[in-house]
């Protein structure tokens, strides 16, 4: 029987399930469950129940596969003849490594995915086109008792005014940012479901 929304504590924020930690590393869960055994990921506990901290883990990772893609390099450069398995293999580490880092820098607000991006400047543009529509409705029953057509452009040109300034407040907000990779990346809590750890 799954409980409530309500009665779930809050998800802490920088802390993951351990199958979204295995989705970010483009990992199984089998073998983040094997990283977490052998001590090179770690778990903490969270009022929501035991998560990775996502800085931390994807570190741990990152250093796993450097360390990893080094003792490859020198095994290879003991046995040549596998040096270019080796190799592959180096470059495959050290390619998740950067996709890894790629995806704390965009956690960290720091690198900004396109489709994000071009996501909230629709959002923008929309609320422009919104403003911009309602402009006819806003001034139709002022315009309709005004005589001359300098009373009428100084009437619209304040409501004009009037909208670009509400446009101007609009700012950049990291958390709203955050929150839309949450969403595409399935990390946002899913209190219906239980914890599959």
């Amino acid at each position: 029987m799954s409980t409530p929304k309500k009665d779930l504590p809050a998800e802490t924020p920088g802390y993951i399930r351990q199958k979204d930690l295995a989705s970010l590393l483009d990992i199984t869960t089998r073998w983040a469950q094997e990283l977490t055994r052998r001590g090179i990921l770690k778990k903490y506990r969270t009022p929501a129940g035991d998560r990775y901290q996502v800085v931390k883990s994807v570190k741990a990772y990152v250093k796993f596969l450097t360390d990893q893609a080094v003792e490859r390099e020198r095994q290879a450069a003991a046995s040549p003849w596998d040096e270019t398995k080796a190799k592959a293999e180096a470059d495959l580490a050290e390619s998740k490594a950067a996709v890894a880092k790629l995806h704390v820098k965009e956690l960290r607000a720091k690198y900004h995915d396109a489709a994000l991006v071009e996501a909230f400047t629709e959002d923008l543009i929309q609320t422009i086109t919104e403003k911009l529509n309602a402009l006819p409705r806003l001034l139709a029953a002022d315009l309709s008792i005004i005589r001359t057509a300098p009373e009428a452009s100084i009437r619209i040109e304040a409501e004009c005014h009037r909208i670009l300034e509400e446009l101007a407040a609009y700012k950049y907000d990291p958390e709203k940012y955050r929150e839309r990779v949450q969403d595409r990346e399935g990390w946002r809590a899913d209190f219906d479901q239980e914890d599959d750890e």
